[in-house]
């Protein structure tokens, strides 16, 4: 089969001649339909962002993708050769233990997860990819989308993990923090999906913004953060008639930390702070007014083990529309030039590679 190998970290990239994985205990081989890139793709390629802790030795590239199953490992009872799945490159060691290791496959292993990593090196740039099963999950009933359009729940995934750690419900109010990113914006889908009341988005970009709105429907209301976070908490609370349930801050390498600042004070007592963006300064966290109000900050990484499951079936009920979320389709070969439309796609759009 075709792969792209990456021999290390701003070392050779290139489409090679492999061997198709043979099936192991607890694994599913998978015929790769779509896989989606991320942006920074290429500054990880190009060994310029030194945080990631990649597999050891050569590699295939590549992270969450869309197929269907070609073989099945022993101790996989219930997935079948032919049935649609989707996969996640967020894989939980499965030792019955309080801190299980965890890795992203085909990218990069937590500390001390070195050894998981090493033995599920390779991603889904590639023609199949050989999954451990707890990555695969079952995509059926989803018919009207393609594997082009299906590979968007990938965008989705990471902001649901988010809104299901806040405990989002039916008819809360929430605000969306960073709402003109990718992961924002699909968050903002997703709020409207699950219920929410209202859903703030909240951003710089004021025309940005207003294209979430319209991708969202009457639900979404918009702010447009200055900096000052009395004006900006103030104008949360008033678009929330009084304070959000919940805050989902999704900001990307925010040098203040002013717009999560006015997140936390838009919250009504006992709300809700979620935080999974990247910001690249500390939170000043007001003591005595975090107590006073009863508020609760919370930090999420990834998503549990049965996300997938449950962000499927609101597809399927056609409760989450995704398709405002378009892609942009290379063949795998394309590469290169995926990975430069990748870092400079809109929040609305996503890169995908079809063998």
């Amino acid at each position: 089969m075709k792969a792209w190998r990456l021999e290390r970290l701003g070392g050779e990239l290139g489409l090679k001649d492999v061997r198709v994985p043979e099936p192991r205990p607890g694994s599913v081989l998978v015929r790769i339909g779509a896989s989606v890139l991320m942006s920074y793709l290429k500054p990880y390629v190009e060994g310029k962002l030194p945080i990631y802790n990649p597999p050891p030795g050569p590699f295939t590239i590549g992270t969450n993708g869309v197929g269907v199953v070609e073989a099945v490992g022993r101790d996989v009872w219930h997935l079948k050769p032919g049935q649609r799945v989707v996969l996640s490159s967020h894989f939980v060691a499965r030792d019955n233990v309080e801190d299980p290791a965890h890795i992203l496959i085909g990218l990069t292993a937590g500390a001390g997860a070195e050894p998981v990593l090493a033995d599920w090196p390779d991603g889904t740039l590639a023609e199949y990819a050989l999954m451990p099963v707890e990555a695969v999950t079952p995509a059926e009933g989803l018919d009207h989308l393609d594997a082009a359009h299906l590979a968007a729940v990938g965008r989705c995934i990471i902001p649901y993990g988010g809104l299901l750690r806040g405990r989002l419900a039916a008819g809360e109010m929430l605000v969306v923090n960073g709402a003109t990113g990718a992961y924002g914006s699909a968050a903002v889908l997703l709020g409207i999906a699950m219920g929410a009341g209202r859903v703030i988005a909240a951003g710089r970009n004021r025309t940005a913004l207003e294209a979430v709105s319209r991708m969202g429907g009457p639900r979404v209301s918009t702010v447009a953060v200055t900096g000052d976070v009395k004006a900006d908490a103030d104008a949360l609370r008033a678009a929330s008639g009084g304070g959000a349930h919940m805050a989902f801050d999704m900001v990307g390498q925010a040098r203040d930390p002013n717009a999560t600042l006015a997140a936390l004070h838009g919250l009504r007592r006992g709300g809700r702070l979620v935080l999974m963006g990247s910001m690249t300064t500390d939170l000043p966290v007001p003591y005595t007014t975090l107590m006073l109000n009863s508020w609760e900050i919370i930090g999420q990484f990834m998503y549990p083990a049965g996300a997938y499951l449950r962000l499927l079936d609101l597809l399927r009920s056609r409760l989450l529309d995704i398709s405002p979320i378009r892609p942009r389709v290379y063949a795998l070969a394309e590469l290169p030039a995926a990975m430069e439309a990748a870092a400079t796609a809109g929040n609305l759009e996503y890169i995908v590679m079809q063998p």
